[in-house]
């Protein structure tokens, strides 16, 4: 049984089904995903931006059960090939000798150090003396290195484009042909003496054939899932990997933080998971009663202007949330539009400093802390309206574009104090998922290759392939270590550090998604404006110095109440000058 999609639209997104095929295609990213997850207890998750951790986590681990067990086979079948090597070599030595060499087997395995020693002629001369396994070994090796050097990934691994300027292309295209071409010059060679040498010791043919079917099963299982659970038109009903059950506690604490309408944030990283922040606008204004002259609105601190009722961050709010919900129904029935789909939520900031689920008194029993409902709700409730410098209360506008591949978020912050109202915006943009992460479509959707095909295949990618799940396995080993010696659950509390949906995203946006992304935002701020301007109406205060703001925000220009001398320009080539005239 596969857990429950997250309570929110990123369940079952498109963003999550990459993230997902991810793990699989990108050990690095995988190892990102469960060091983050798992090997940091001590932090929260951070707030998801239409994307669910959770079955990205699943599949994350269900990918490196098979990385490990894989290279277990692997080295199985390496350990083989030495000792193959070792006793066929003892051998050789014992008939060179008349059968009275004196070496021992551990004598033997030594011989690849001592290059003067006594043997028979070898298939590389003094390259790798002696030793067939050695020999693949290092053709093995220098093909995972053509591949790499040429900016390619393996059949195990997809390596992330890397874009460099048109030179350094030019220079790392040419010279990763020469590489590859010498390496398959030197593959070639050992394939030619070892199939010459078959009929006397055929292992060391038999041999690189295993490493190969090894290669072979775990691409075939790996193909297996990707298509069964992952394809485009499968996942959205398929069945997900389930979390090991030792990972209860920690499925229970991931859903229910990003989930939750509140996260910790460090100061220096408060708005993880949102994007790149666009330009954000901020309005700050005093509060004037309609239908007064201007001489008289000089007010008492602290007191409010006659002639108008209290005004507070909370009608301010909801008088905002209804403008922005009805942009759902505005387009009209039968027509797609991404705004149809607009979230608006309450969301609080706490500063960290607070474990995860520490209770948070002695009448805390429910082991979810400050993520706790009850907790939540009160925070809601009191932060409105706040402005101090900790507790921050947003209202969180989100709209996720080109099926969550493009996240549009705003930030909208509004309190009144001393007669005076400060409005604050802060737009965000979630790029799409890395292209490499795509090529899931290309594995699952394509017609089989046939056994033939995939066998030639097998043969000819198995020993890079090997070496990159070698690399792989040893860099689970290392994450593995590093959590057993840190003991991640007894660290200090920390805020989010990173949101792995952010982690995987690119920021180049076609010209389409540019223009998808200013309509949304300027649609948003032009009902957030409304919604403040009919806020003041409604409670007595002058509307026109808001709308002057607004208008000058929205045309980029610059709004002067009162001036004396100088000179304005405006627009992108504007220019002014100011000369000051004598009256003599």
């Amino acid at each position: 049984m596969d857990d429950e999609p997250s309570t929110r639209r990123g369940g079952r997104t498109e963003a999550t089904r990459l993230l997902c095929a991810g793990t699989h295609l990108d050990a690095v990213f995988r190892r990102r995903v469960i060091d983050e997850l798992v090997g940091h207890a001590e932090r929260p998750v951070a707030p998801q931006f239409g994307a669910d951790v959770l079955p990205v986590l699943a599949h994350a681990l269900h990918a490196r059960r098979e990385e490990v067990r894989t290279a277990l086979l692997l080295l199985a079948v390496w350990a083989g090939f030495l000792a193959a090597d070792a006793v066929m070599a003892r051998d050789a030595l014992e008939d060179a000798y008349g059968g009275d060499a004196g070496l021992s087997l551990g004598d033997v395995l030594l011989l690849p150090l001592r290059p003067d020693g006594p043997g028979p002629a070898l298939p590389f001369g003094d390259v790798v003396p002696g030793r067939w396994a050695v020999s693949y070994a290092l053709v093995a090796l220098l093909l995972w290195s053509a591949r790499t050097v040429s900016g390619r990934g393996t059949d195990t691994a997809v390596l992330r484009r890397v874009t460099l300027p048109a030179p350094l292309a030019w220079v790392r295209r040419y010279f990763g042909q020469l590489f590859t071409a010498a390496v398959w010059v030197l593959a070639l060679r050992y394939w030619w003496f070892a199939l010459h040498a078959v009929t006397d010791t055929p292992y060391p043919v038999l041999f690189p054939l295993l490493l190969a079917t090894v290669v072979w099963r775990h691409r075939s299982v790996r193909q297996g899932t990707l298509r069964a659970t992952l394809a485009r038109r499968a996942f959205a009903a398929a069945e997900q990997p389930a979390l090991p059950a030792r990972y209860a506690r920690l499925r229970e604490r991931i859903r229910r933080e990003q989930d939750a309408s509140l996260t910790l944030y460090d100061v220096n990283r408060p708005f993880i998971g949102a994007g790149t922040p666009r330009k954000p606008w901020s309005v700050v204004l005093e509060l004037q009663p309609r239908n007064q002259p201007e001489k008289s609105l000089a007010a008492v601190p602290g007191q409010r202007p006659p002639g108008a009722a209290l005004l507070t961050a909370r009608q301010i709010i909801d008088m905002i949330e209804p403008r922005l919900r009805d942009l759902r129904a505005s387009a009209g029935d039968g027509v797609r539009d991404r705004l149809r789909a607009l979230e608006v939520e309450e969301f609080v900031y706490l500063p960290a400093g607070v474990g995860r689920d520490e209770p948070l008194g002695p009448g805390d029993g429910s082991g979810a802390g400050v993520y706790g409902r009850e907790q939540v709700e009160r925070h809601l409730a009191e932060a409105a309206g706040e402005g101090g410098e900790a507790r921050r209360h947003f209202l969180r506008v989100r709209v996720g574009a080109w099926d969550e591949q493009v996240v549009v978020s705003l930030l909208v912050r509004v309190h009144t104090q001393g007669g005076m109202l400060v409005l604050e915006v802060v737009p965000h943009v979630l790029g799409p998922v890395v292209p490499a992460f795509r090529e899931v479509d290309a594995l699952v959707e394509g017609e089989p290759a046939g056994p033939l095909r995939e066998a030639v295949r097998a043969l000819v990618d198995g020993p890079s392939a090997g070496v990159s799940l070698g690399v792989a396995a040893l860099g689970t080993l290392r994450s593995v270590l590093r959590v057993w010696q840190d003991r991640p659950e007894r660290a200090a509390p920390d805020a989010p550090a990173v949101s792995l949906r952010e982690l995987a995203s690119t920021q180049e946006l076609s010209l389409f998604q540019e223009m998808d992304v200013t309509r949304y935002i300027r649609t948003l701020q032009d009902r957030i404006g409304e919604g403040v301007r009919d806020a003041l109406h409604a409670h007595g205060y002058r509307t026109d110095r808001l709308e002057q703001h607004i208008t000058t925000i929205h045309n980029s220009g610059v709004y002067i109440e009162e001036m004396s001398g100088g000179a304005v320009a405006t627009g992108t080539h504007g220019q002014a000058t100011h000369t000051e005239r004598s009256t003599s």
